[in-house]
């Protein structure tokens, strides 16, 4: 029983050094975030398109 209790102590005192970002930080990061999900959507859209048109032309006459 005391290991649980060592364990819930420790997990108590590791939240306490928990640092959370303010509010600029956090919009930030969530642009900087969506602008490269968004790049790399554009990136493998584009490698996706590109091979659909080389496999039409390849088995298409």
């Amino acid at each position: 029983m005391s290991a649980i209790k060592k364990f819930v102590l420790e997990v108590i005192a590791e939240l306490k050094r928990v640092v959370y970002p303010t509010r600029a930080e956090l919009i930030e990061n969530s642009i900087v975030v969506l602008v490269f999900v968004t790049i790399m959507m554009a990136f493998i859209t584009l490698i996706d398109f590109g091979i659909g048109q080389g496999v039409m032309a390849l088995f298409t006459k």
